[in-house]
């Protein structure tokens, strides 16, 4: 076969389809969306032309494969056509693109080649989109706020105060996923301001825990386990925000976090909190929780079976899962649930 005798024949077929679909409109769906897969298989130069036109396309979900392909293949050449598309699909969003696909894909591939306008980035962020739904209108442009958000940090050309300024309003958006990456994004700012929003954002509450489960992780990973007494009075409520505390506090595998949520099991009593608890306390991968989950187990106490499933859903090692075997050992209904946990898990 002749050199680049493939790609051509690839390009032909693309060049081909993009054609037709201009003229006709006749391909499948799953043929126009074949065809923009079958690009990968190109060389770097000969799916520029090819991609530039699918960028162009009145399609909003052939634009977001499109787009996908060009943050997959980190392709800057279509930077350009990108910035085009992205700003194209604002124009009669709702009818030109239906639950934000193009937007969505444009702003992840616009991210991803770390593009430096915030202009850019401030316009999604802000962008509401109302779409008709059973009973009224729903907003489908959560997801693009929350891209843009993430991406806005990586501008260089804003301040930390400006970056603050603009992601607050985040933190009161409608959509709840916004809320959350809208924290996230305050936390990738990293300046002491940024953990102080995220240190009032936490205590003010009356939020899914979701958002505020994303408050406390930030906090606790910009300052680390100094944080930890300050987010375990979260634990006290013994609910679903409290078990985003648990979850954050073991995210931090530290020694303290490890003793905090021992001395909070001690405390509990409801068994869903304290099966939390005790699937926290495995998380921290200290040893000194394995040793104590362990002994849980030696004790039959009624965190047994689930010292068990915690202990192996941290991935332990081998020495760990040879060492509850031993633990179990002549405790037939103990064995038996170690037995079943480990034919879940596998």
């Amino acid at each position: 076969m002749p050199r680049g005798y493939g790609d051509r024949c690839c390009l032909l077929q693309a060049r081909g389809w993009f054609r037709l679909r201009t003229m006709s409109g006749k391909k499948k769906f799953e043929e126009q969306i074949a065809a923009i897969e079958m690009l990968r298989e190109l060389s770097a130069e000969a799916r520029i032309e090819p991609l530039r036109k699918a960028l162009g396309n009145r399609n909003n979900f052939i634009v977001a494969k499109a787009a996908d392909l060009v943050r997959d293949l980190h392709i800057d050449a279509l930077t350009t056509e990108l910035l085009t598309a992205f700003a194209r699909f604002f124009e009669n969003a709702e009818k030109a693109d239906p639950q934000c696909w193009a937007k969505n894909g444009l702003s992840r591939a616009l991210a991803a080649l770390e593009h430096q306008d915030a202009d850019v980035f401030l316009r999604g962020m802000r962008h509401i989109q109302l779409e008709p739904v059973w009973g009224g209108l729903s907003d489908t442009a959560g997801t693009l706020r929350a891209t843009c958000a993430l991406a806005l940090v990586q501008c260089r050309s804003l301040s930390d105060a400006d970056l603050l300024r603009h992601l607050v309003d985040l933190l009161a958006d409608t959509d709840k996923a916004v809320r959350a990456e809208g924290a996230r994004a305050i936390e990738q700012v990293g300046s002491p301001s940024a953990v102080l929003l995220l240190r009032l954002r936490a205590a003010l509450g009356s939020d899914e825990a979701e958002v505020l489960g994303a408050c406390y992780g930030g906090i606790l990973r910009l300052e680390g386990a100094r944080a930890i007494p300050w987010v375990a009075r979260f634990l006290e409520t013994a609910d679903d925000v409290a078990a985003e505390a648990a979850l954050a506090i073991a995210g931090t595998h530290a020694a303290e976090g490890f003793t905090v949520l021992r001395d909070r099991l001690e405390k509990a009593p409801d068994p869903w909190f304290r099966s939390v608890l005790v699937s926290a306390i495995a998380l921290t991968r200290q040893d000194a929780a394995v040793v104590f989950l362990l002994e849980l187990v030696r004790k039959e106490s009624l965190d047994a079976e689930r010292a068990i499933e915690a202990i192996l859903r941290s991935r332990p090692s081998q020495e760990v899962v040879q060492r509850l075997e031993e633990a179990v050992a002549g405790n037939p209904r103990l064995a038996k649930v170690l037995a079943a946990e480990r034919e879940a898990s596998s």
